[in-house]
């Protein structure tokens, strides 16, 4: 077949042209990504040949083969993996099919320092390819299949594909830039490789130092007559902790991830007796861009007795750790095992439940700033655990942060731990606050009493809050209670039902608001504002309502309860209005007004400005 161009998808031109321009400024991981699909390959390969061996009959023996030309200024890493097909090529290598790019691109700042973490979060995998080479070239040939393909690309608007012979497997061929001549060097590749590729299980292979720079036996274990392996070729997991150090760790975990930043934490741990299974699980340090997309492949790469069986296996996690990277190896599955499989058996859950024991105590583990870093980027996904696992509420309970009307900064959280530390000779109830944003919530009417009381309240002000809050009814004995909801009594003291009745003023007030509110009533909470809005026990909430409308819900009709302060000089100056028209705009102003303090949007602005207005002029006179 004649040569074939193609255009790259306008998302890959984006990524090549920021790898292009030398974004990162540590470019020598571009071998590591290389190295790490290359040993993916291979992993997938040795799957597949479990139910065909005449796969690999041509080539049993699995490696990763790098080869340079300081001449040519060339460098090679091939490997004996699956390979791919014609249409594998165009596709994996001419589109990025990721779940939120379109995001990710929209965040990109300019800012070299920025963006680099950001791609860190997405990975780019082959693309790195292009820090350090003018051109790129990928032969390859899947495995089963006769013929190969060979793709060519300069990193500009397109690639060419054509037909060609290949070996089983695929050899990237990067074409080096002038000042990247460096990665053609022996003894920089095999620096590069042994800092960032020890772990990798597989050998990886250079042709063997000559007796005038080596300075360790050439040729080892896996390697043929003039070459050597340069890595440990073990996998890292098999080892004992004490014997792996925190950067093969950290290293490990980028290559599993294809993240470019450390992890945050991890732990490794090997199990021993009914079951029988080893895992290494490692917490990001940020986010990925679709971690609000449930439906996302997630997971750990799930190994059996060693032999790569699949990525993304979700049913080792629940739902709330999706953010969790890392591998699970079992001595008690069959190699055969599908996702079908995995789903009904109970081994798997009963390792899925000790992975979430032991991923939450990895979390209780962190401390200061770790935690807070985990915080911001993790917190709102570890609340959706309390609805989805029972086994483990308490535990996640204590994990959870929140700003405070105690908090000095705005960055400053607390727990719920330090919070019941706090609380006040007889006080039996944690108080807290929902409200869209923390200066809405600092600013909140509502609050009132409780800084002239000195009790300390929560400010929650993630989306999903109010959905969360649902699910929390007590902690340590202590009731949460809804600083924004019914009527508060901070002294326990019993107030008649029909008190709101016998007021003159309240009826008034009711009269003129109509069917806006559910109710009038003096208020226990205000100090400093003539009035507020309340809810009801059981209505729901303004944050719950546009989530239910977000989705096509149909949203229950509720009214607030208005509450004002009969000391405030408004309500007093109100009180003593005889104009029936004129108090009806005041009160009408209040309501609008006890809106807007709780974030809301008026149901009329331009009724709510003609009446401000009219006031003012009346002043004015």
């Amino acid at each position: 077949m004649t040569i074939e161009t193609r255009g790259f998808q306008t998302e890959a031109k984006q990524l090549l042209h920021l790898m292009i321009h030398s974004l990162y400024s540590n470019r020598e991981i571009f071998l590591r990504e290389l190295i790490s699909n290359a040993s993916d390959a291979i992993d997938k390969l040795r799957f597949e040949s479990l139910s065909d061996d005449a796969l690999i009959a041509d080539d049993p023996e699995f490696k990763i083969h790098i080869d340079f030309d300081a001449d040519a200024k060339t460098l090679s890493v091939a490997d004996n993996g699956i390979g791919m097909t014609r249409e594998e090529v165009i596709e994996q290598l001419g589109t990025i099919a990721k779940s939120g790019t379109a995001e990710f691109f929209e965040s990109l700042t300019g800012d070299q320092r920025q963006d680099a973490q950001l791609i860190g979060q997405f990975g780019v995998g082959f693309y790195s390819a292009f820090m350090a080479a003018d051109e790129v070239e990928v032969l390859t040939r899947r495995a089963g299949t006769t013929g190969g393909t060979l793709w060519k690309s300069k990193g500009e608007d397109e690639f060419t594909v054509e037909d060609a012979e290949a070996d089983r497997g695929t050899r990237v061929t990067l074409h080096l830039k002038s000042d990247a001549e460096e990665f053609a060097e022996a003894f920089r590749l095999r620096t590069i490789v042994r800092r960032y590729s020890d772990h990798i299980g597989v050998p990886v292979v250079m042709p063997a130092e000559t007796a005038d720079d080596k300075d360790d036996d050439a040729e080892g274990a896996g390697s043929a007559p003039g070459e050597e392996v340069i890595n440990s070729a073990t996998a890292l997991w098999t080892r004992s902790r004490s014997e792996i150090k925190d950067d093969e760790y950290r290293e490990f975990y980028k290559h599993v991830s294809h993240d470019f930043e450390d992890p945050l934490a991890w732990s490794h741990n090997r199990v021993e007796g009914r079951l029988e299974y080893t895992s290494l699980v490692f917490i990001p340090r940020r986010a990925p861009f679709d971690l609000w997309n449930r439906e996302s492949p997630r997971g750990l790469k799930l190994y059996v007795q060693r032999v790569f069986i699949m990525d993304d296996a979700e049913q080792f996690l629940p739902l709330y750790l999706r953010f969790v990277r890392g591998i699970v190896d079992s001595n008690d599955l069959p190699l055969n095992v599908s996702r079908e499989i995995l789903q009904q058996d109970p081994a798997v859950t009963t390792i899925r439940n000790a992975l979430a024991k032991r991923v939450l105590d990895t979390l209780a583990r962190l401390e200061g700033d770790d935690y807070d870093s985990f915080w911001d980027e993790f917190g709102q996904v570890l609340k959706e655990g309390i609805a989805e696992d029972f086994a483990n509420r308490d535990t996640i309970m204590k994990l959870l942060r929140f700003s405070s009307t105690k908090a000095e900064d705005e960055k400053q959280r607390t727990s719920l731990s330090d919070y019941v530390g706090r609380m006040q000779e007889g006080q039996d109830r944690i108080y807290y606050l929902i409200a869209d944003s923390l200066a809405t919530a600092r600013q909140s009417p509502h609050l009132e009493v409780f800084r002239q009381r000195d009790i300390e309240v929560l400010l929650l002000t993630d989306r999903i809050d109010e959905w969360f809050m649902s699910f929390v009814n007590e902690f340590d004995g202590k009731t949460l209670l809804d600083v924004t909801r019914g009527e508060l009594d901070l002294d326990g003291e019993e107030k008649p039902e029909d008190e709101a009745d016998d007021d003159a003023l309240a009826k008034r007030i009711k009269d003129a608001l109509e069917e806006r509110v559910e109710s009038v009533r003096r208020s226990t909470r205000l100090t400093d504002s003539p009035a507020c809005l309340v809810l009801g026990e059981h209505d729901m909430g303004a944050q719950m309502r546009r989530l239910m409308e977000a989705t096509g819900q149909s949203v229950p009709d509720s009214k607030p309860h208005f509450e004002f302060n009969p000391e405030h000089p408004l309500v007093v100056r109100l009180d003593g209005e005889a104009d029936e028209a004129r108090f009806g705009d005041l009160v009408k102003v209040l309501f609008d007004q006890a809106s807007l303090a709780e974030g809301q949007a008026l149901a009329d602005p331009g009724d709510y400005v003609r009446r401000v207005n009219s006031l003012l002029l009346e002043l004015l006179a």
